[in-house]
């Protein structure tokens, strides 16, 4: 116990000098409280969750509706998502998806094409992305407002030339 205290106390101290260190969030008072209401679940939209991999390619998530008693609810669908990673140069990309299936072997037969989906959807939105960062690079053509008086200013006029 008492070395669960000194742990304690250490951290406290190291807070203490370092108001704006890791430590000090622990310990510092949440500056929005939270209310109460945005967090409870909806016992309605209850699933139970079930894994499947084949421990090579990807993952499946069988979600199964359940009442907030637990008991399968035959109301709802049962709803597959699919995960898996693709390869980029910046490192591992995850991707989920969902799969329109009906049965777990449906979703497993299925899970190819709805991961190409995904990483087609996910080039598109990465040249989008592209597209967007090379749309806002301004490239001025003059260098206005940097002549001095009397001219002299920097040579060339501003524009850029390759020899």
């Amino acid at each position: 116990m008492s070395s669960a205290l000194s742990t304690l106390d250490a951290a406290r101290r190291l807070a203490e000098r370092s108001r704006t260190g890791a430590a000090w969030a622990i310990f510092k008072p949440m500056m929005t409280p939270l209310n109460s209401d945005e967090l409870r679940m909806d016992p309605a939209s209850l699933y139970r969750e079930e894994l499947f991999t084949d421990r090579r390619i990807g993952t499946i998530r069988m979600l199964t509706p359940v009442t907030s008693a637990g008991a399968p609810d035959g109301s709802r669908a049962v709803l597959y998502v699919g995960e898996t990673q693709l390869l980029t140069p910046g490192g591992l990309l995850p991707l989920s998806f969902e799969i329109e299936a009906t049965s777990l072997a449906d979703a497993i037969e299925k899970f190819g094409a709805g991961a190409n989906d995904a990483v087609e959807r996910t080039r598109r939105e990465i040249e989008q992305l592209r597209r967007e960062a090379a749309s806002s690079i301004i490239v001025p053509d003059r260098m206005g407002g940097f002549d001095p008086p009397g001219g002299g200013g920097l040579p060339g006029g501003g524009q850029i030339r390759l020899r």
